[in-house]
């Protein structure tokens, strides 16, 4: 063979073996994996504070015992005496615009004489187990992002000092919330007109396998299935006895079932994903806006913005002490009277539509908390480039997990008008609490066949 025939072949397969080989993104070196501890937190915040103080250091998060708080049942409020700083509405709110979302600056001229934001004192309550801390810096040097699927990662957050949008998302996805836990909880739709109608009122179990303490990243791989859900309804009338059993996959294959009293029978869903409708929400949510962003991640690219100082929904306990749902609903919104927003950075992920692929919302904008790693607000464009919708979830300070998570969510149309709100809780005697384990047998559709029989 000639040399230039020669240099040519090994040219080729050097760029086939590009193209067909390992795709993965290199994880972050030794000597930014030891930030973490130092000048980042151990899930990879910036420990200090920002220059004027109005963002304070973290110095461990809240892990104290709230007053208030009831072992397995409600919650108390732990800045329940704090006053709001100052309040954002219609009249100034282009004084504090370079700090609000485009949806919140959208509710507040939709609903001028109703909507406002109560900016309150900002504390930073984000705290995990020491081993979460622990798998986190392992981590950083050892999880890969190949294509849109994390390899390596196991029980703390996978890219701490994250390269690409496409990571802060996996944060979000596998933020910690718990390893099993319970709640039973109501679901809403406010209509264009201002009516509260209940679509749901149900007792929802969860499980995150990613986060067994005994496990390890090499076992976990084999099934990849980071997160578990059971629930079933026990109102209003029309829908009491529907049950739903879902198991998330890393590699986007996850699976659904539900179970209908009315048929006798179980049904394999179609996999829960994108802009397909979830059961129960009326017809208003779309599965990837469940907790802000849900589920798979390979419709959209993901360009990571930056990281800026926003005001965000944050340590709402405040909005958990009321004891009915009508209390802390408005006619389109939650009632700002009982929720709280602080400053905090943020990490800013734009999702545009990749080429090909069809969605409702092409066009999105997340705002992912840099402490906790929860996805707290998000805002949705349609096809005609036009602010559709404006998405959210709320969090609390659980020190008995310890963790700062989320809890109820929802959205707004901003053209119709409609409203979802999920995940109520104020009507309950226990608002979110740790389980016990749950065998696996829990989240299969076995179980929902058994609860069936009468």
């Amino acid at each position: 063979m000639k040399r230039c025939q020669l240099i040519f072949l090994q040219v080729t397969l050097l760029g086939v073996a590009i193209l067909l080989g390992d795709s993965a993104t290199p994880a972050v070196t030794p000597e930014e994996a030891g930030q973490l501890g130092t000048t980042l937190t151990p899930l990879g915040a910036e420990k200090a504070g920002n220059e004027n103080g109005s963002i304070p250091a973290w110095t461990g998060g809240y892990t104290m015992p709230i007053p208030g708080d009831t072992p397995g049942g409600r919650r108390g409020d732990p800045f329940k005496d704090e006053k709001p700083l100052f309040s954002i509405d219609s009249t100034n709110m282009e004084q504090y615009a370079d700090k609000l979302t485009d949806g919140v600056k959208a509710l507040l001229k939709k609903y001028p004489d109703t909507y406002r934001v109560d900016v309150y004192e900002t504390h930073r309550t984000a705290a995990a187990p020491q081993w979460l801390y622990d798998n986190t810096f392992k981590n950083a040097t050892r999880a890969r992002l190949n294509g849109d699927v994390p390899e390596g990662a196991y029980g703390g957050i996978p890219f701490p000092i994250p390269k690409s949008g496409a990571e802060v998302i996996w944060n979000h996805l596998l933020r910690w919330r718990g390893t099993s836990w319970q709640y039973t909880a109501t679901q809403y739709q406010l209509t264009a007109e201002g009516q509260q109608v209940m679509s749901t009122d149900a007792v929802f179990d969860f499980q995150m396998p990613y986060y067994f303490q005994e496990g390890n990243a090499d076992e976990f791989a084999k099934s990849g299935e980071y997160w578990m859900l059971h629930n079933i309804n026990v109102g209003p009338p029309s829908h009491v006895g529907e049950a739903v059993v879902a198991r998330r996959n890393l590699s986007g294959d996850s699976q659904n079932w539900l179970y209908l009293p009315g048929q006798r029978r179980v049904r394999k869903l179609p996999d829960g994903c994108c802009d397909i409708l979830v059961d129960g929400t009326e017809g208003m949510l779309f599965y990837d806006e469940l907790e802000t962003w849900s589920g798979r991640i390979d419709r959209f690219d993901w360009k990571l913005v930056g990281k800026k100082e926003m005001y965000i929904p944050y340590n709402n306990n405040r909005l958990l002490q009321p004891k009915t749902d009508a209390e802390v609903m408005s006619k389109h919104f939650l009632n700002p009277d009982y929720v709280r927003w602080e400053l905090h950075r943020v990490w800013v992920v734009d999702a545009s539509l990749r080429q090909g692929l069809r969605h409702r919302a092409p066009r999105g904008r997340y705002y992912c908390d840099e402490d906790s790693w929860d996805c707290v607000l998000a805002d949705r464009w349609d096809a005609n480039g036009q602010l559709w919708r404006t998405v959210w979830s709320q969090v609390l300070v659980a020190p008995d997990m310890p963790g700062t998570i989320d809890f109820v969510m929802g959205f707004t149309d901003l053209v119709s008008g409609a409203a979802f709100v999920g995940n109520l809780h104020n009507a309950k005697p226990s608002q979110i609490r740790r389980m016990p384990r749950y065998p696996d047998r829990v989240f299969t559709p076995d179980a929902l066949a058994g609860e069936g029989v009468r």
